[in-house]
């Protein structure tokens, strides 16, 4: 049998969709695309013509069944697609929306129904997260993590804005690392973040902060409480704090809007405060897909970025693990904060899971918290558990021998 050798794929355009559609859709074949009202057929229609106009110069036409000429002509101008000035060409590609409003005015609609099910079925294994934005029309997420520029790993070590930290790390924190702090409520993630924060400030970094647990000003008085000036950071323009609820937006919205700022800031610090808010709105696969795609850019802009998390009693055994797993491999450091109990008082702990290509002190130690931050202490002695409610993320321990495993142990 003679070779016919690969598919040719004609690209979209669609942002996102060509990376995970291997290259853009089957040249010279038809694609049929499915979906429940609202969901964005008719979007995706028109975004493929539109897109084949402004990027490769190739005229569509667009056969409707549904809605009249002039309402596509204005609904569609909102994003930048001037319908009716492209009219007059002649086509390379074609898009037909809808076949259910062909479909209707077969006689057997039982059959017609049982064959767009069986294609709807076969449709669902792929499965993309996108959000339909009002400037860039559909985009997939996640959007740059299948193929964005290789981009060198940094040697500089910066701040953690805590110096038992930095020491605790071999040195601090590598330029473009990614690090995902996990612990319970009042353990001290929000106050390492903004100590994250203000070290970036005082080296002359624009930082960015998303924050899905408190409101800007209960942020800005946690703060001033630890000599951190959030407001005159932000007037200055070096800072940029958006608070928000999850609810008020989509996962995938949230990105968007996370990738944008990045753009527009170009900040060389990132927080995120804490990814647990969005499981409220996001299912665990979705939730993983998220922080793919802001860790892909993030090393693509080279930014040091600090991801806080809840413990791993939110979501059941059977899925968070894997999740967790996940993330363990995404990210370059993994730090936990935890409680225990000793001699009647809840005492903090705090320990280095893992530091990605660096040494790091792998004890436990005690942690204590007063007016001027957070404070690491001695390791402590045959610990092994934390209260109820308080267990560590269950990251993958490395081995004794393991690269970046071993390396200077700071007394205690």
């Amino acid at each position: 049998m003679a070779d016919v050798g690969p598919i040719e794929r004609l690209r979209t355009g669609i942002g996102g969709f060509d990376q995970v559609a291997l290259g853009g859709l089957p040249a010279g074949r038809s694609t049929f695309v499915g979906g429940t009202t609202g969901s964005g057929k008719t979007l995706f229609a028109v975004e493929f013509l539109a897109r084949g106009i402004l990027l490769f110069g190739e005229p569509g036409v667009f056969i409707t069944f549904e809605e009249t000429a002039q309402d596509i002509r204005h609904n569609y101008a909102s994003l930048g697609f001037p319908i009716a000035q492209w009219e007059e060409a002649g086509a390379h590609r074609v898009s037909v929306n809808s076949l259910s409003a062909v479909f209707t005015r077969f006689a057997d609609g039982g059959l017609v129904r049982h064959e767009m099910h069986r294609i709807d079925k076969a449709l669902t294994a792929l499965v993309w997260l996108f959000t339909i934005d009002p400037r860039d029309g559909l985009v997939i997420i996640p959007l740059p993590f299948l193929n964005y520029p290789s981009v060198p790993a940094s040697q500089v070590r910066v701040s953690s804005g805590i110096t038992d930290l930095d020491q605790m790390c071999g040195g601090g924190l590598y330029k473009d690392a990614i690090v995902l702090l996990a612990g319970p409520s009042g353990a001290g993630k929000t106050l390492t973040a903004l100590k994250f924060i203000a070290a970036g400030l005082a080296a002359g970094e624009p930082c960015l902060s998303f924050a899905f647990d408190e409101g800007r000003e209960q942020l800005r008085r946690s703060a001033n409480g630890w000599g951190i000036d959030l407001r005159g950071a932000e007037e200055s323009g070096l800072l940029r704090v958006e608070c928000d609820y999850p609810e008020v937006a989509s996962v995938e919205d949230h990105f968007l809007r996370i990738r944008r700022a990045i753009e527009d800031l170009a900040p060389g610090r990132l927080v995120i405060d804490t990814l647990s808010a969005l499981e409220r709105i996001a299912s665990p696969r979705a939730l993983l897909d998220f922080v793919i795609a802001v860790v892909a850019v993030a090393r693509q802009h080279g930014i040091t970025a600090l991801l806080t998390s809840m413990p791993a009693a939110p979501l059941t055994p059977e899925i968070r693990p894997l999740i967790a797993g996940e993330l363990a491999g995404l990210t370059d450091v993994a730090i936990t904060l935890s409680y225990y109990e000793l001699a009647g008082e809840i005492q903090r702990a705090i320990a280095i899971i893992q530091t990605r290509g660096s040494a790091h002190d792998p004890r436990v130690r005690r942690a204590t918290i007063d007016g001027d931050g957070m404070h690491i202490r001695e390791p402590i002695p045959g610990i092994t558990s934390v209260l109820p409610g308080a267990a560590a993320l269950t990251f993958p321990y490395r081995s004794a021998d393991s690269p970046g495993s071993r390396g200077p142990q700071p007394d205690g």
